[in-house]
């Protein structure tokens, strides 16, 4: 529950800008998130796109995600698939798994990239086994099975025994 009362708001916003313009990703990614959402600031597409960059070119992988989807839907960019799974993938990589489920999307359809049922599998097991919401999750695991039902037991095989070395390699290190 937010305690702070409106007119802390844009002292909060302002804490937020200067923070995000000596560098801080997260805030810059914040920045982002209020221009997109219209929370605190107005709605402004472009604004979002812009400090959304700026965090995800310093690897923030939320920002990275969020790019993604400003590129996939035009809003404050021009439409382009191709530049939304490049940046799908960024934030895929790191273990994103709203952006591993996009991207699996991206796969199963044929968007930004070739229609691929096993790369579809691959990113979709990953965000199952991620952390979404419940409803991204069912709906996650539903389209995971529905590309493995394109896939021989050779590939579905395959894109198991990938999934299975990716989390080997990405665990959480201590």
């Amino acid at each position: 529950m937010d305690r702070r009362a409106p007119e802390d708001y844009p002292e909060a916003v302002a804490w937020f800008r200067k923070t995000a313009e000596q560098g801080s990703a997260h805030a810059q990614s914040k920045l982002g998130y209020f221009y997109y959402s219209g929370y605190v600031v107005p709605q402004d597409y472009a604004q979002a796109a812009a400090w959304y960059r700026k965090a995800a070119e310093q690897g923030d992988a939320t920002a990275e995600k969020n790019l993604g989807t400003l590129y996939y839907h035009g809003r404050g960019v021009p439409q382009d698939y191709a530049q939304a799974v490049l940046w799908y993938r960024k934030a895929a990589e790191q273990g994103n798994a709203n952006a591993q489920g996009a991207l699996g999307a991206s796969y199963h359809d044929g968007v930004g990239v070739p229609k691929n049922y096993g790369e579809a599998y691959f990113w979709y097991d990953l965000a199952v086994a991620g952390k979404l919401d419940a409803s991204k999750a069912k709906d996650a695991s539903k389209y995971r099975d529905e590309a493995a039902s394109h896939l021989t037991p050779a590939d579905l095989s395959r894109e198991q025994e990938r999934a299975r070395k990716w989390f080997e390699a990405h665990q959480a290190k201590p």
